[in-house]
């Protein structure tokens, strides 16, 4: 393995439901070595839950992402999206190439151009979803599932994220993924999927398999596994960095 004794710059970014506030664990232990990291909180999400709008779109995600890293000047990031995270990180590899070092799918959502993430979701889900939208909020926003959904079983994490995640756009789920280029657009990219499988990711696993010069993991973590397992995360996060 190549050495690489430089700090990184880690931005991660959650997904569905979640906010900055899930990379926590993760956060603080890279941040301790020394890296640097940051954790953006969508809107409409978690501590700008209030911004909840039905004009809120893939390119509301992707925009903001964007100006985070331009705005506090990024460079040779290392981006990771959880979940439906994937989808911001790959808007954000077109938009903004040269700021961005890797892309990693950490158990990650991925749409193909055209794509809605409706539209790869298994149909029962997604009409699961749809309908709980409509009886909890009039088809504005999703309401937060169980905590186990997420392969989570211990009960402090489990009153955690229940306690923190807030209702997710559903507006998000039914917009469609525009792409110019190839997912990823060219840059280096590490899916990590994770074991036992999240089943609403199928389909964006098997996109994953399929693109050529990147590099897919697994790991026995549980589908937020940075909650279940941040040191896993950080270890696979550091090899990345390192230049694995």
């Amino acid at each position: 393995m190549k050495q690489n004794n430089r700090k990184g710059v880690f931005v991660l970014l959650h997904g569905a439901w979640h906010g900055g506030w899930c990379w926590k664990r993760v956060m603080e232990t890279l941040a301790a070595s020394g890296h640097r990291v940051l954790t953006p909180t969508l809107p409409g999400l978690g501590a700008r839950a209030n911004l909840m709008s039905q004009d809120i779109t893939l390119d509301t995600f992707i925009q903001d992402l964007v100006d985070l890293i331009e705005g506090e000047d990024l460079h040779d990031v290392i981006l990771v999206g959880h979940s439906f995270g994937g989808i911001g990180i790959t808007g954000a590899a077109e938009r903004i190439p040269s700021r961005i070092r890797h892309l990693v799918y950490l158990d990650a959502m991925i749409l193909e151009d055209g794509d809605s993430a409706f539209s790869i979701l298994p149909p029962n889900i997604a009409a699961e979803r749809r309908q709980q939208a409509a009886q909890f909020s009039n088809s504005l926003s999703m309401p937060v599932p169980d905590a186990s959904a997420f392969g989570i079983t211990d009960p402090a994490d489990k009153a955690w994220v229940e306690a923190n995640c807030t209702p997710h756009p559903v507006s998000t789920y039914e917009d469609t993924c525009r792409l110019n280029g190839l997912i990823g657009n060219g840059l280096p990219s590490t899916y990590v999927a994770v074991k036992p499988d999240y089943e609403p990711l199928a389909a964006s696993r098997a996109i994953a398999k399929k693109q050529l010069g990147w590099s897919y993991l697994e790991i026995d973590a549980g589908h937020d596994a940075m909650i279940t397992s941040p040191q896993a995360v950080v270890e696979l996060l550091l090899d990345i960095h390192r230049g694995m």
